[in-house]
């Protein structure tokens, strides 16, 4: 049974949520999450590429033939991917800086790719736009709450601004590498414990 534009939608909220539920696009949910700010740059740049992708792919579904169907996706992403990054030079170039070579990697995220393979190149344009809205700003909540917890934690901060004054002292190790572990891992028992009730 065909869902609707809705639950297409809603889906990428909880039921698909793409770090937690559908365990895609970790290394950019584990690099970049140092801060809010970060986490949610990312989250935007990658849900305009999903968004833009799924709609140019779900339109030529009928037009790219079976066989090279995964090169003429991945040129696809590739060039909302260079747009995402010219427009990330010319607005946010601190932001642009900070998250590096993660932009161009966007390519790659599975997330991007799996949506066009498993749903944009057999769905509408109409459902493909629903699905790609809903998975992006999923994983930008993600990555907005991931990189809230550890720069709250590890930082004492919450978009640049203190919250706990000088007093604080931050658990500095939330904002390297093994914090992001740490920070994903406690939001993945905080959503299965939510599920289960």
């Amino acid at each position: 049974m065909a869902k609707s534009l809705t639950q297409e939608f809603v889906k990428g909220l909880w039921e698909e949520l793409p770090p937690f539920r559908l365990v895609l696009g970790l290394c950019p949910v584990l690099a970049v999450t140092t801060t809010a700010k970060n986490g949610i740059g990312m989250g935007i740049a990658t849900t305009f590429v999903l968004l833009c992708s799924n709609m140019l792919i779900s339109l030529l579904r009928n037009i790219i033939p079976q066989k090279i169907r995964i090169a003429c996706f991945i040129t696809i992403i590739a060039t909302f991917v260079t747009v995402v990054e010219f427009l990330m030079k010319a607005y946010t170039y601190p932001l642009y800086l900070t998250l590096g070579i993660f932009i161009p990697l966007i390519v790659v995220n599975c997330i991007v790719l799996g949506r066009a393979e498993a749903f944009a190149c057999k769905n509408g344009v109409a459902h493909s736009l629903a699905d790609g809205l809903g998975i992006g700003l999923g994983f930008t909540l993600s990555l907005g709450v991931l990189g809230s917890f550890r720069e709250v934690l590890g930082a004492g901060t919450f978009f640049g601004h203190s919250v706990f004054g000088d007093a604080f002292q931050p658990f500095t190790f939330m904002v390297e590498a093994p914090g992001a572990f740490i920070g994903l891992g406690i939001l993945l028992c905080l959503m299965n414990i939510v599920s289960s009730k």
